[in-house]
Order: structure tokens, then C-alpha cells, then sequence
């Protein structure tokens, strides 16, 4: 790439647009899991009777079983808000200063 598109491409309002789209929803996505997997950590350190109860009485199956799956879940799920908005609005604004960079 030539310094001119480079420069044609930072300097760009779309170009400016997209780094703080994504990197906003890079963060909130980062802390969403960090609030979720630290969440678990805390209530495990505090409280792990919440965690070792039984699902029902006479259940060999704990709480905290549905819980890790949720929060393994819950990973995919974010990755997967990421990538739909990556594959929609991300990749659209970058066509766009793709196609005003090539003018």
C-alpha cells in the first residue's frame, strides 16, 4: 500500500468510525466475559455451598455444573455478537473506505 492511500484511508471520518466501533465493542464484549468469569470465581471463593448444592434433593448434580456450561456458553455466544457484527456493519464501512480510498 502507498503512503497515499494509507493516508487517504486515516484520514478518512469512516476510518475513524470503524477503529472506535469496534474497539468499544471489543471492550465491552472483554468485559462482559471478565464480569461473568470473575462473577463465578467470586461466588466460588465466598460462597461455594451456593455452588456445591444440589440441583434437586437427592441429585448428585451440583449447581455449579449448569453454571460452568453457562459460562463456557456465554464465551460463544459473545464471539459470536462479535462476529455478526463484524460480518455486517464492520465489514460494510470497510468496503466503504476501501471504495473512497480507490477514488
Amino acid at each position: 500500500m502507498n503512503e497515499d492511500v494509507l493516508k487517504k484511508v486515516q484520514s478518512n471520518p469512516k476510518f475513524k468510525e470503524l477503529v472506535h466501533k469496534k474497539t468499544s465493542l471489543g471492550w465491552q464484549l472483554s468485559i462482559a466475559m471478565l464480569v461473568i468469569y470473575y462473577g463465578f470465581i467470586m461466588i466460588l471463593a465466598f460462597s461455594p455451598s451456593t455452588l456445591g448444592a444440589p440441583l434437586a434433593p437427592g441429585m448428585t448434580m451440583t449447581v455449579g455444573i449448569p453454571v460452568g456450561i453457562l459460562i463456557i456458553l456465554s464465551a460463544f455466544v459473545l464471539t459470536g455478537l462479535y462476529v455478526r457484527k463484524a460480518n455486517g456493519e464492520f465489514d460494510q464501512l470497510n468496503r466503504e473506505i476501501v471504495e473512497e480510498a480507490q477514488k
